[in-house]
C-alpha cells in the first residue's frame, strides 16, 4: 500500500485502502464459505450437536494465521452465526452465544501463534472446547447419565460435558493438525502472506 507524505503526516490513498479492505473481506468470506462447505462432509455423533467434519475449521485457522487473532476471531464469530443458521440448536440465549459465536470465535485465537501453527490450532480448538464445555455444564446437565461411554460418571455434569464434547473435538483436533501439517509442508500456509 502506497502512502503520500505531506509534511510529517502520511496518508493512505483512498482507492488502495478500499482495494485492501475488499481483498480482506473477500478472503474472510472465502474462509467462512469453505469452512461451511466442509462442515457438510461430516460424521454425526450426537443428535444434540457435535460431529466430526472434513477439516471444517482449517480454513478459519489459515485465515487467522494470515490476518491475526483479531480478524480471525471476527471470522470465527461470523462462521459460528452461519453454523447456527445451517443447523440451529437453541435452548437459551446464553447457550446460543456459547455454542456458536463464542465457541467458533475462539478458533481465531490461533492467530496469536502465527509462527507456531500447530500450537495455534490446538489453542483454537481448546478454546472452542471450553465454550462448549461451559454450555454443557450449565444448560445440558440434566442429560448427564450415571454411565456414559462405559465410564461411571455418576450423573456428573462436568464429566458428561467433557466426555460429550471431547468425543468429537478430539478427532477434529487430530484432523485439523494433520491437514495443517500438509499445508505447512507444501508451503500453502505461507501462500500470499
Amino acid at each position: 500500500m502506497k502512502t503520500e507524505t505531506k509534511g510529517t503526516k502520511s496518508a493512505v490513498r483512498p482507492k488502495e485502502l478500499i482495494q485492501s479492505k475488499t481483498k480482506l473481506l473477500a478472503e474472510m468470506a472465502v474462509a467462512i464459505a469453505l469452512g461451511t462447505v466442509l462442515s457438510f462432509i461430516k460424521f454425526s455423533i450426537w443428535a444434540q450437536g457435535g460431529s466430526i467434519t472434513a477439516g471444517s475449521m482449517v480454513p478459519l485457522f489459515w485465515f487467522s494465521f494470515r490476518r491475526g487473532a483479531k480478524l480471525g476471531i471476527t471470522a470465527g464469530v461470523i462462521y459460528g452465526i452461519v453454523q447456527f443458521f445451517v443447523g440451529p440448536f437453541f435452548v437459551h440465549p446464553v447457550q446460543l452465544l456459547l455454542d456458536y459465536p463464542i465457541a467458533f470465535g475462539a478458533l481465531g485465537l490461533a492467530g496469536l501463534f502465527r509462527t507456531h501453527e500447530l500450537m495455534g490450532v490446538t489453542v483454537g480448538i481448546v478454546g472452542r472446547f471450553l465454550a462448549h464445555f461451559v454450555s454443557g455444564v450449565i444448560f445440558f446437565a440434566t442429560y448427564a447419565p450415571d454411565v456414559y461411554l462405559g465410564v461411571n460418571i455418576g450423573a456428573n455434569a462436568y464429566a458428561y460435558s467433557a466426555l460429550y464434547n471431547g468425543t468429537y473435538l478430539f478427532p477434529e483436533l487430530i484432523i485439523s493438525l494433520v491437514l495443517m501439517v500438509v499445508l505447512i509442508r507444501r508451503a500453502i500456509i505461507d501462500l500470499y502472506k
